[in-house]
C-alpha cells in the first residue's frame, strides 16, 4: 500500500502515527512489544512525532534494523542516535536492546544476537525501515559477501554481520527472514532517486535487495514517501 505526500513532514507524521497504532494493538491486548527503526537522517521527525505519543513505552523494546560495529558513544552509532532522538520525551521508559559489545568479534556477537532476538517480544509489531538509492535496507547491501544469506526469506538466520565497501564499519543487520516477521513494516523514504529505485522494484522481485522485501508475503509492507 503506497502513501506518497506532497512534504517530508507529512510523511514522516503518517508514518509514526501508523508505528503507533501498530505498537498500540500489541498493547491494548497486554502483550509486551518490539518496534524495530532505521537509522540515518531519514526517520528524524518520525521519530520526533513517535517520542511525543501517548503509549505505554515501558512494555515496548526498541532495537535498530542494523548498526555499525562501533562503540555507542561514536558518531557513527545507531543506537546512540536512537536514544538520543526517539528514546526521549515519552518514549523514554522503552527498552532498547543494543548490539555492540567490547572484546568480542562482530562476528562473535551476531551469533549471540541471533539466540537473543529470538527471546525478546517477537515477532515484531512494526519494522521501520529506509531505503537507499543503491536498493539496500537495514544493511542488506548490494555488493555484501552474504546477501543472498541476509535475503532469503526462510533463512534461520535472523542476525549477520556484513561488510560493503559503502561503509568505513563492519555492520551487524537484521536479515529479512527477522525483518518479516513483523506485524507490519513501514518503509519511509524520500527523494525522487528513490522513488525510481521502488517504482523499478515493483516490477522486477530481483533487481535490489530492496525488491526482495517488496515481493515477499509475509509482512505487508506500507510505502511512505515525500520529494
Amino acid at each position: 500500500m503506497e502513501f506518497l505526500f506532497e512534504t517530508r513532514e507529512e510523511a514522516s507524521v503518517a508514518a509514526a502515527e501508523r508505528i503507533a497504532d501498530a505498537l498500540r494493538r500489541r498493547l491494548d491486548a497486554g502483550i509486551d512489544t518490539s518496534l524495530v527503526v532505521s537509522g540515518g537522517t531519514t526517520p528524524a521527525r518520525c521519530f520526533t512525532e513517535l517520542a511525543g505519543t501517548e503509549l505505554d513505552w515501558s512494555s515496548v523494546t526498541v532495537l535498530a534494523s542494523d548498526d555499525r560495529w562501533v562503540p555507542t558513544d561514536h558518531g557513527d552509532s545507531n543506537e546512540k542516535l536512537i536514544r538520543e532522538t526517539l528514546l526521549v520525551d515519552k518514549a523514554a521508559d522503552a527498552d532498547f536492546f543494543g548490539y555492540y559489545a567490547d572484546g568480542k568479534t562482530i562476528e562473535h556477537r551476531c551469533a549471540e544476537l541471533d539466540a537473543e532476538v529470538r527471546f525478546m517480544p517477537f515477532p515484531f509489531a512494526c519494522s521501520l525501515l529506509g531505503m537507499g538509492a543503491d536498493g539496500h535496507f537495514a544493511s542488506l547491501f548490494p555488493d555484501a559477501d552474504n546477501l543472498e544469506e541476509g535475503l532469503d526469506l526462510e533463512s534461520h538466520t535472523l542476525c549477520l554481520p556484513v561488510r560493503t565497501a559503502a561503509s568505513p564499519h563492519a555492520r551487524v543487520s537484521l536479515t529479512l527472514a527477522a525483518l518479516s516477521r513483523s506485524d507490519e513494516i513501514v518503509l519511509l523514504f524520500f527523494g525522487d532517486d528513490k522513488r525510481a529505485v521502488y517504482e523499478q522494484c515493483k516490477d522486477n522481485g530481483e533487481q535490489f535487495p530492496v525488491s526482495r522485501l517488496l515481493w515477499q508475503k509475509r509482512a505487508p509492507v506500507r510505502i511512505y514517501w515525500a520529494p
